[in-house]
């Protein structure tokens, strides 16, 4: 039975270059600061940086695998507040835990959290989830 307060078990998926170059091709997200350093750096960025997206959409991959599949998550948001930075040849977390908020029958809110290398690159992320 899901209570108020419960945490639910982190996970943590590994981002590097080879993933960021699938996603942009599946994306059609080509922007350069997700692949060419030398761009990067010269935005201002430290490095290469993970798509905003692709953050985002592991966040509801680990909500989703969670309620049980997609079908399940009725509402699912978040901001984005810090780059998931990608060195070359190197492989970061991004790590997505959460805490159980509200239940109310079958539904069931969410505060997901979501860092890597110990920051905070999603704020505000919520999910409501109507659980079988």
């Amino acid at each position: 039975m899901t209570q108020v307060g419960d945490e639910i078990l982190q996970r943590v998926f590994w981002i590097d270059r080879e993933l960021l170059k699938n996603y942009a091709d599946a994306s059609g997200d080509q922007n350069p600061i997700h692949q060419d350093e030398t761009f990067a750096k010269s935005v201002g960025l430290p490095d290469v940086i993970a798509h905003g997206m692709l953050t985002m959409a592991l966040a509801g991959k680990f909500v989703s695998d969670w309620a049980g599949g997609a079908v399940a998550i009725k509402e699912f948001s978040t901001r984005f507040i810090k780059p998931v930075i990608v060195p070359a040849g190197k492989q970061v977390d991004l790590t997505i835990s959460a805490t159980v908020t509200e239940v109310e029958g079958s539904k069931v809110r969410l505060s997901v959290t979501a860092t890597s290398d110990g920051v905070k690159v999603l704020g505000m992320t919520k999910a409501l989830v109507v659980k079988s």
